[in-house]
């Protein structure tokens, strides 16, 4: 059997980030996170290209823009949809989610969704850190993969 292993070397790959300035103060953790993990693993910050956008609904399109450039290996989506008093909350994760999953599916380029949906902004606070490195270590995971298939 031949198995593709984990293989979180970043080295040369180029990674497009697309944040969410909604909920600006965890969208900068997530960020912060994310991109010192990304170096750790080998990604100069020169490779790494950050598009910010209003909210989680907008990341979709320019993800979709940046996978079809063919200028990256992965893309990383960040943000934080944080649940309101409103239906709103699942409109803009389920829809956001959606969105982010159709943009990998339709470009073959891996897509890192590290929009955190949360009860309330404690929880995201808690969540941010963590996941904005996961975000990166997905990435490099992907793009590796992707490219040894």
């Amino acid at each position: 059997m031949n198995t593709l292993s984990q293989n979180l070397d970043g080295t040369g790959k180029k990674i497009g980030i697309v944040l969410s300035r909604f909920n600006d103060n965890i969208g900068a953790g997530l960020l912060q996170a994310c991109e010192q993990e990304l170096v750790k693993l080998g990604v100069k910050t020169e490779d790494i290209t950050l598009a910010t956008v209003p909210g989680a609904l907008e990341s979709p399109l320019i993800l979709q823009h940046m996978a079809l450039s063919e200028s990256f290996d992965a893309l990383i989506a960040l943000g934080a949809i944080i649940r309101g008093e409103t239906y709103h909350f699942e409109v803009v994760a389920n829809e956001s989610a959606r969105g982010i999953s159709e943009v990998q599916r339709d470009t073959g380029v891996p897509v890192a969704n590290a929009i955190l949906t949360t009860e309330d902004d404690a929880q995201a606070e808690a969540r941010m850190a963590i996941k904005g490195a996961e975000a990166a270590q997905v990435a490099i995971e992907m793009a590796n993969l992707v490219a040894a298939l």
